[in-house]
C-alpha cells in the first residue's frame, strides 16, 4: 500500500452528495490536508451530504476519532473552519478498526 495519502472527491449535485475517497495513511497530521479538501467539498452546494471514505486507506485511531467527531458535531475543526460552517459528514471507515486491510460499506456515523 502506498503511504502516501490521495484523495479524490466525486460529486453528484443530484442528489446532493459529495464522496472525498482517501487512500494511503490518514494520520493525526495528514488529516488536516483532509479537512481542507472536505471544506472546499462542503462549500459546493448549501446542504450538501459529505461522505468521507477511509475504508481502503490506514487510519489512525486518532484520526478515525476525529473524523468520527466531525460527524457527531456537523462541523469541521475550528482551525479549518473558522466560520463553523454546518457540514453534514458520514464516515466509511475500515473494518478492521484503521489497518486499511478489509474494507466496510456500513457508515459508522450518519449525520441527521
Amino acid at each position: 500500500m502506498n503511504h502516501k495519502l490521495k484523495v479524490l472527491v466525486r460529486l453528484d449535485l443530484e442528489c446532493g452528495e459529495a464522496q472525498v475517497a482517501a487512500q494511503g495513511n490518514v494520520t493525526a497530521r495528514s488529516i488536516q490536508a483532509l479537512y481542507v479538501v472536505m471544506k472546499r467539498a462542503n462549500h459546493l452546494k448549501q446542504g450538501l451530504q459529505l461522505v468521507v471514505d477511509v475504508s481502503h486507506a490506514r487510519v489512525e485511531p486518532s484520526a478515525l476519532e476525529e473524523l468520527r467527531e466531525c460527524s457527531k458535531t456537523h462541523h469541521l475543526p475550528r482551525s479549518i473552519d473558522p466560520l463553523q460552517s454546518e457540514c453534514n459528514v458520514r464516515v466509511l471507515a475500515p473494518a478492521d478498526g484503521g489497518s486499511g486491510t478489509a474494507a466496510s460499506t456500513a457508515p459508522l456515523a450518519v449525520a441527521a
